[in-house]
């Protein structure tokens, strides 16, 4: 039971009204859910390359997403945070917080991703496509859906420890 509660508090699960803002709990959820994820040996950064989390489309967070990823290191790997306006240039990427301008833009970024092992986020103002962690807000709270049977296509494993943190999760087939 402290593992979970050190988990939510260290992912930011705290109330929206408690926190900056909406996007700064967002921005401080990314790069913290690499913790959580395995990723198959060939998406793997190698050893002194960084972890490269992406920002596919458009980019609600700015420098909350930079400041955010300063500080933190995947497996030894620092955090790089790249900014790209379409899917196409998301080789190398480890993780995408994937938003096009229209829902179906980001439909389209999101199947671009597909045949990458790329964990990829989406939230509610990219409409009703989902990546494989959707953030939502739940009883004033930012929270997480995850799409584990998605993950485990690409060749991702995500943590237990994660998947109980979410307010819901579409299991492994």
């Amino acid at each position: 039971m402290r593992l979970l509660l050190a988990l939510a508090l260290s992912l930011g699960a705290l109330p929206v009204h408690a926190q900056p803002s909406e996007t700064a709990v967002k921005a401080a959820f990314l790069p913290r859910f690499a913790r959580y994820v395995s990723w198959p040996a060939p998406a793997t950064p190698s050893a002194g390359a960084p972890f490269q989390l992406c920002v596919v489309g458009r980019d609600p967070f700015g420098p909350l997403l930079d400041q955010a990823a300063s500080s933190e290191l995947i497996d030894g790997h620092e955090v790089t945070v790249r900014r790209m306006a379409a899917a196409a240039r998301a080789e190398g990427c480890q993780l995408a917080f994937v938003q096009g301008t229209t829902p179906q833009d980001t439909a389209r970024m999101l199947l671009a991703l597909r045949s990458q092992a790329i964990l990829t986020v989406t939230d509610a103002r990219a409409g009703p496509q989902r990546g494989m962690i959707h953030f939502t807000i739940v009883g004033g709270r930012v929270r997480f859906f995850i799409d584990d049977a998605e993950a485990a296509g690409r060749g991702l494993s995500i943590s237990s420890r994660l998947l109980a943190l979410a307010a819901g999760v579409r299991p492994r087939r």
